[in-house]
């Protein structure tokens, strides 16, 4: 595990926590001062951030500890654990705000001091807006599930803190039912994030394969080197940050060992080139008689 991926994972995700309690502290204090609905179900939203974001440390911590004795394939996987644990606790979240959310659809109240509301509203969404700018450059840099799963909710956190704006506005000068209809909105943005969430974390916990274009970039890097003829039983899978490849290469079978074992190191070189932080495992084989190139 690179130093720069250590750096990037733990600013993204301690950033996350500060920003998390901070948007919690001023939502609650507009909830208090206005008892406007859907500034409650901003503040939940709020509080599921900081519960994720938390978490994330958490596993990251463990996440990004070197391989030992009874894991010789590291700990990436506590990344997709800690996008599970985050699934769950929005899902549930999300049920008891669209509770919250018909109360106030069948008996709308008027909002007290909605000004508070409204500006407390403005500044979260330029406090979301800068920490997702931060998750994206980790992101880019570092592919990490967990940074990736705590991004997807703060950038619908912009969407949400916009349409948490439009209600207090409709409410304010149209409405007070827009009040209810916007915290069920927001509870249904949330259920649906956590199906996302526990998809994308059941499929690195169930070793899907790696996206078809890093596929067909390790299947290139192969076919780079002139002394291979082909190959076969390409595998590979993600954990964590790390990605496994293994390849069984296809070489003439008049080469020596030491030879044959160069060229495996070179092909390793190839693929390292195109995908970082992954372990590669080459076997060797005799290329069948009348093999074609691949």
């Amino acid at each position: 595990m690179t130093n720069q991926y250590q750096f990037w994972v733990n600013l993204a995700a301690k950033f996350a926590i500060f920003s998390a309690v901070l948007l919690l502290l001023i939502k609650l204090y507009a909830w208090w001062s206005t008892d406007a609905s859907v500034m409650l179900a901003s503040a939940t939203d709020s509080l599921v951030d900081l519960f994720a974001s938390a978490a994330n440390v958490l596993m990251l911590k463990v996440a990004l500890s070197p391989p030992d004795e009874n894991h010789n394939y590291g700990h990436g996987k506590a990344e997709s654990l800690a996008g599970l644990l985050q699934a769950a606790f929005v899902a549930g979240s999300a049920v008891l705000l669209l509770v919250n959310g018909i109360e106030h659809i069948a008996a709308p109240k008027s909002i007290q001091q909605a000004s508070i509301a409204i500006w407390v509203t403005v500044l979260s969404l330029a406090m979301t807006i800068l920490l997702v700018m931060v998750q994206h450059i980790t992101i880019s840099k570092t592919e990490s599930v967990a940074i990736k799963a705590d991004s997807l909710h703060y950038k619908g956190d912009i969407l949400l803190n916009l349409s948490v704006l439009a209600a207090l506005l409709l409410a304010e000068y149209v409405t007070p039912t827009a009040d209810g209809i916007f915290t069920c909105l927001v509870a249904s943005y949330l259920l649906i994030n956590s199906v996302v969430i526990a998809k994308q974390s059941i499929d690195q916990l169930m070793d899907r394969t790696l996206a078809e274009t890093e596929l067909e970039q390790v299947k290139h890097a192969i076919r780079q080197h002139p002394e291979v003829i082909g190959y076969r039983n390409l595998k590979a899978r993600k954990s964590g940050a790390v990605s496994f490849i293994q390849v069984d290469l296809e070489l003439a079978d008049h080469l020596t060992l030491l030879t044959a074992h160069d060229i495996g190191l070179q092909v390793e070189e190839h693929i390292h080139q195109v995908i970082d932080n992954a372990e590669v495992v080459i076997h060797h084989e005799p290329a069948p008689a009348n093999r074609s190139l691949y």
